[in-house]
């Protein structure tokens, strides 16, 4: 009730106000006055209050006269407050459009101070481990100085410790930098191992180094046995290069004893140092590649004395190489490498070879001297008969007539010498070539003989002394060529005697010749012969011999001082 009791004094103050303009709440209780008034209070009440008015003018005035100063100051200060109240606006708005940039610099501020701060604490931790960084930035350096002094082992605990540490923290610059200064101190290690591996070390020294490049990790396993070899082969050659090649037998030599020697050294190292385990990785598996590497050392060696071997001209530097190789394959046969059955086809050649060209150079030295000689007798050579004994039978010492003959006597020596250089190293498989190419030189001298028959006009005398010659070509010559060959080949004077039918030429002058009855009577080699008591030497006289028989064997130094003709020495037959 006393709610609803308030409420309807309310709603009629409001009604009030609804009507009357001046019921605002502040003039509330003057209307609510008014309302309490007579009619004729109400009458008076414009004249009191224009009254009041007036007197308030008045006051008014009297006020604002006593206090015109303040009233002009409070204007003034009004107006200086306006105008402040105005720039107070411009500077608000100025400051409003500098906030932003004041935002973001005090943005900058607070990031710059926190790196500032970083940095600070970074600092910090630098000064820290001061010694741990500067032992880390020094790991270079000292790298580097283990691997000059060969400290390996340190070197590469060192690598695999930055590895490690670049593996830890892949984002550090400084252990990235510090990486890469090692990684190339590593390159360096192993170009010094690699180089090592070309020196002349034994099995210890190439474990180690393969255990260190293991260690580094470069090369696969296959590779790394490339390298072993190919660093190996390198120096190989470099040996073989300081070798002389101006003396062939002297670098043929050192050739072989450095395949004998090395080439079974490398083999054992290799095959000490990686395994060819096949039921685990492929890697452990070579593919034949220290086969393929060992026969192309091989290869290169036969290639080098299939080059070689025809610039040797002494049949026993031939026979000393041929035995050096045979050694050095019978070696290198305890390693698989056994390569004898390739060497004669090598030998064979260069013995041919050499062969060829004495026999050549003999017939080519008879016919210089047939062509530039003299047809004048010459004094017969004789000498003491030696007694018919198994040595008398057995001696190839070229006969004493031939000194009356001197393109003869040129031509034996050259067949002598032949026959000397082939008789150290003569192969059997070659019997027969060689046969033919005696045969070819005997035939070549022959030729040479009815060619110069036939284009040179000679005198009576001369004609005789020139059939005397090919008489002595037929029955002396030939035969001591042949019983020289029979000692290098058993069985070897019957090859050649076989072709005597080749020289039926030279025969058919002497049979058809006019001045046949005016020839010496055929030599006979045969035993009874002797020379005078006194050893005096007979003449001989346009061709004829004296009846003074001309002895079966002569002294080889007597030979050698009188006609050149070197002496010789008892020969063997040469080995298969």
């Amino acid at each position: 009730m006393a709610t609803m009791e308030s409420a309807a004094p309310l709603d009629e103050t409001e009604t009030v106000a609804g009507l009357l303009p001046l019921a605002s709440v502040a003039q509330q209780p003057y209307v609510s006055e008014l309302l309490s008034f007579t009619l004729d209070r109400l009458h008076k009440e414009p004249e009191l209050l224009l009254v009041d008015a007036e007197r308030i003018r008045r006051q008014m005035q009297e006020v604002a006269v006593g206090n015109y100063r303040a009233f002009i100051s409070a204007a003034d200060a009004l107006l200086g407050i306006r105008e402040e109240v105005l720039a107070i606006d411009k500077h608000l708005e100025s400051l409003i459009a500098e906030i932003p940039k004041l935002t973001s610099g005090c943005t900058e501020f607070v990031d710059s101070a926190e790196q500032i701060l970083e940095k600070r604490k970074m600092n910090q931790t630098l000064l820290a481990n001061h010694s741990t960084l500067l032992d880390l930035l020094e790991i270079p350096q000292l790298m580097d100085t283990c691997v000059r002094n060969g400290n390996y082992d340190e070197a590469l605990d060192l690598e695999a410790f930055v590895y490690k540490l670049s593996t830890m923290h892949p984002k550090l610059p400084v252990i990235q930098a510090l990486a890469a200064e090692v990684k190339q101190t590593t390159q360096s290690l192993l170009s010094q191992l690699l180089l090592k591996l070309r020196s002349n070390i034994q099995l210890p020294e190439c474990l180690r180094i393969i255990g260190y490049l293991r260690r580094i990790g470069v090369f696969s396993e296959y590779e790394m046995r490339i390298q072993f070899l190919r660093c190996r082969q390198a120096w190989l050659t470099g040996i073989l290069d300081d070798l002389d090649q101006r003396n062939s037998y002297d670098y043929l030599k050192g050739m072989i004893n450095c395949l004998r020697m090395h080439l079974f050294d490398v083999v054992n190292q290799y095959r000490a140092i990686f395994s060819d385990d096949t039921s685990g990785s492929e890697e452990n598996y070579d593919g034949g590649l220290l086969f393929s590497w060992a026969m192309h050392q091989i290869t290169s060696h036969l290639k080098t004395l299939k080059v070689m071997l025809p610039k040797i001209t002494e049949g026993g530097s031939l026979s000393n190489i041929l035995d050096q190789c045979m050694y050095c394959a019978m070696g290198l046969g305890w390693v698989g490498l056994d390569f004898r059955g390739l060497l004669p086809p090598l030998f064979e050649e260069a013995v041919h070879n050499l062969f060829s060209k004495n026999v050549n150079t003999a017939v080519q030295n008879f016919q210089l001297v047939l062509d530039s000689h003299r047809w004048v007798p010459l004094p017969a050579v004789g000498f003491p008969a030696h007694s018919i004994s198994e040595d008398n039978q057995e001696d190839v010492t070229p006969p004493s007539s031939l000194m009356e003959h001197p393109p003869l006597a040129v031509f034996v020596n050259g067949v002598s010498a032949a026959m000397n250089e082939l008789r150290p190293c003569a192969p059997i498989s070659l019997k027969h070539v060689f046969a033919q190419e005696l045969v070819k030189g005997l035939k070549a001298v022959s030729d040479s003989l009815l060619r110069y028959n036939t284009t040179r006009m000679l005198r009576e005398n001369e004609s005789i002394l020139f059939l005397s010659l090919c008489r002595a070509f037929i029955e002396v010559a030939y035969p001591h060529c042949a019983a020289c060959f029979g000692r290098c080949y058993p069985g070897g004077a019957a090859l050649i005697a076989d072709a005597k039918s080749l020289f039926d030429g030279i025969g058919r002058l002497l049979a058809t010749s006019p001045t046949k009855e005016l020839l010496p009577k055929p030599l006979q080699n045969t035993e009874g012969k002797s020379t005078s008591e006194n050893g005096s030497v007979s003449v001989v006289e346009n061709g004829v011999m004296p009846n003074i028989q001309q002895p079966e064997t002569q002294s080889s130094n007597t030979v050698e001082k009188e006609q050149n003709i070197p002496p010789q020495t008892e020969e063997k037959p040469a080995d298969a």
